[in-house]
């Protein structure tokens, strides 16, 4: 067995705290419907693709009085897509209320992610295994995958294995690609009287997977906390020396939840936001000269030094390069089964042939940039077929610009200052963290939560735990139909149902804290330095909610 550190071993024992709903098992509730519901858009089309599953109510669990006798069932499990801290511990929570229900049921992990349901690879949990996991951060319990469940055949195949296993119900843990596919696996288990019911679980750090009923996605409260420890040791560093610019990019593509999340907790001088560049139509130059704005008045202040926080998906934002990009998403498609480019004898000549075949416009666009950043534009595709934002270094091609603009400014004796920058990209760092004790708890909730749904007969929904700026014992446990977060988007240039995406709310209560104090941010040093994830202490310390929650909430941050 794998030695385990102090710390593991202490978490190994932590019990993670239930909404009072809960305490008692999945066979003490009362499930309460609410109205009604439609999709967020496009309802005519989602309740065309999903005529079983469509416009069923939302519904929310109370403790009941009489406690019900449940039978023994199987249920099968699937990580899907990137790893967020928690996932371990949904599992825990499906495991330990599907055998409080009924010791002889039987919890399946499917191996790899939604292929292990297609190949027929599994494991089945007991206590030692779970036990090992609890509490612990990875999905390295059963592994995770970004396999689409969305043919035929696989729906086929997936029935099968679990018409093998006799499981009677699936739950997908993942984000808002992954849930689209349960709901998908949902309706076509109903529309061929399968018997399986489809469960999901919200999960992903950027945040982008929230609404109403879903008020944060699992992991974005670890994620964000360890990229704010992160920065803040940065802003540390930065204050000490007074010599170096940290320019840091952040996970999120797209949307800016996690950057604004780590500003607000840190304070940096600078924080980019990818909505508000795209609804203020921002050139990529406009942003050079306000990054270069901000560096120059420091300088004249004595400041050579300071913190950019930039998120991932920031360049596909920028409406120039944009439509650049998705011009070079479309082309791309037939430059992969191109001689002359697959054949081009140097980067450059690639890059020529790129040129002529895009978009005039969005050409001039494309030659204008760095050799490095025009390389990583032409990298593997992702599965949608687009660019991958990660790979594309956004934080480098800001320092060259900002640079070279700096240079010119010296030329002419505008800039008298200095500029010595320092590049990080925050990303993988908070993927796998031990989970804080919020995300201990809740995603110990949501997993509990999910057998409750399975056990009240109900498939096509998502976990949904709230009042989660309450003590746990308050929050308040149900479930919310997928098909009511659908609408149809453009991919691989056809139009599907898909979970849409919630991105930054510029007229927000979270933005408008950036808004109303990034000008003193960006002067003063107001740097919040927030340490690393706190286990064992007082509740104010170790149970706090992200900044973005309490907002949204209406509660004023302590910290900010």
């Amino acid at each position: 067995m794998t030695k385990l550190s102090p710390l593991q071993k202490e978490r190994l024992k932590y019990q993670p705290k239930l909404p009072q709903s809960l305490e008692n098992g999945v066979n003490s509730l009362e499930m309460i419907k609410g109205k009604a519901t439609q999709s967020v858009g496009d309802q005519h089309e989602i309740k065309k693709l999903f005529p079983n599953t469509y416009g069923k109510p939302t519904v929310e669990f109370k403790t009941s009085s009489s406690s019900k006798k449940s039978e023994a069932r199987n249920v099968g499990v699937i990580l899907s897509g990137g790893q967020a801290p928690g996932g371990h511990n949904v599992i825990a929570g499906l495991y330990d209320a599907l055998k409080h229900s009924n010791p002889d049921s039987k919890l399946y992990g499917f191996l790899g992610g939604p292929s292990g349901i297609i190949d027929g690879k599994y494991v089945e949990f007991d206590d030692e295994f779970i036990d090992a996991y609890r509490n612990t951060g990875g999905f390295d319990i059963i592994g995770s995958g970004r396999t689409k469940l969305e043919t035929e055949e696989q729906f086929q195949k997936s029935l099968a294995v679990c018409k093998k296993l006799n499981i009677s119900a699936v739950v997908i843990i993942g984000g808002d690609d992954s849930n689209t596919n349960a709901a998908m696996l949902a309706e076509w288990f109903v529309k061929h009287d399968a018997g399986i019911q489809v469960i999901g679980c919200p999960k992903t750090i950027d945040g982008d997977l929230k609404n109403d009923q879903i008020e944060i996605s699992f992991g974005f409260d670890t994620a964000t906390k360890t990229y704010a420890e992160l920065i803040g040791n940065i802003q540390r560093d930065a204050n000490s020396a007074k010599k170096y610019w940290h320019f840091i990019k952040i996970m999120g593509r797209s949307a800016s939840h996690v950057a604004l999340e780590a500003a607000l907790q840190t304070q940096p001088n600078i924080t980019l936001i990818s909505e508000e560049v795209q609804a203020k139509k921002m050139s990529l130059s406009s942003i050079i000269d306000y990054i270069v704005n901000i560096i120059v008045k420091r300088a004249d202040q004595g400041k050579n030094f300071g913190i950019a926080i930039i998120p991932e998906g920031l360049i596909e934002f920028i409406p120039e390069m944009g439509s650049m990009i998705s011009n070079l998403n479309d082309i791309m498609a037939t430059l992969e089964s191109d001689p002359d480019f697959l054949n081009a004898e140097t980067i450059r000549q690639k890059f020529e042939i790129v040129e002529n075949r895009l978009d005039e416009k969005n050409a001039k666009v494309y030659s204008s940039l760095p050799a490095l950043i025009k390389g990583q534009l032409l990298a593997d595709r992702d599965p949608h077929g687009n660019v991958q934002v990660s790979k594309i270094e956004t934080e480098k091609l800001i320092i060259e610009m900002v640079a070279n603009k700096l240079d010119d400014m010296k030329l002419q004796g505008d800039f008298i200052g200095k500029f010595s920058p320092q590049s990080h990209f925050f990303g993988y760092e908070g993927r796998c963290a031990f989970p804080s004790n919020f995300d201990a708890d809740y995603c110990y909730s949501l997993g509990y939560n999910a057998y409750a749904l399975i056990s009240n007969g109900l498939t096509g929904y998502l976990s949904s735990v709230k009042n989660l700026t309450a003590p746990a014992s308050e929050w308040k446990a149900g479930g919310v139909p997928l098909t009511m977060m659908m609408n149809m988007e453009k991919r691989h240039g056809e139009m599907k149902p898909v979970i849409k995406k919630a991105l930054v709310e510029l007229d927000g209560p979270v933005f408008k804290q950036l808004a109303d104090n990034r000008e003193d941010w960006a002067m003063n040093d107001r740097y919040l330095f927030p340490g690393a994830i706190q286990y064992f202490g007082p509740s104010s310390v170790c149970d706090i909610t992200t900044v973005t929650l309490q907002l949204e909430h209406q509660k004023q941050p302590a910290a900010v």
